[in-house]
């Protein structure tokens, strides 16, 4: 009865955009979290000893990748270049899923981390950053006497 009322593609067209609009305001479950969907895609871990940022930019220059750590924010900011190649006028892209541009993205550290000790790699388009954390924060044994 509802299909002669609306049309099939209409009901998709509903539940794609409830799909977006969810992951707009979905968090991710990460150290105090950033919403999902950013570019480039990041986890964040942490050990006994340190932080550990993971940010996976293929075809990103690494000259072209900037780093700052101010009060306990890390920020992650650069350019991927579009990389299309030469497109004739005729062509048409029907699907353009490879983001292009600026991007930048910040992660909010735990208060013990030692800014002075930050270690930054970039190898095969993934961006590692060790923080360290203060050797007086780190946990220990303590002896009963």
């Amino acid at each position: 009865m509802y299909r002669a009322l609306f049309p099939r593609d209409a009901f998709a067209e509903l539940e794609r955009l409830q799909r977006e609009m969810q992951q707009a305001f979905d968090i991710s479950p990460s150290i105090r979290g950033v919403a999902r969907g950013g570019y480039p895609a990041m986890n964040v871990g942490s050990t006994e000893h340190s932080v550990e940022v993971y940010a996976f930019a293929p075809g990103v220059d690494p000259d072209a990748i900037e780093i700052s750590l101010e009060k306990g924010v890390l920020t992650i900011a650069g350019e991927r270049p579009s990389g299309n190649g030469a497109r004739d006028e005729k062509s048409t892209v029907h699907i353009g899923e490879r983001f292009a541009g600026r991007f930048r993205r910040v992660v909010t550290l735990p208060d013990d981390i030692d800014p002075n000790a930050v270690d930054a790699k970039f190898r095969d388009g993934v961006l590692h950053v060790s923080i360290k954390r203060r050797e007086a924060a780190r946990p220990r044994r303590i002896r009963i006497e």
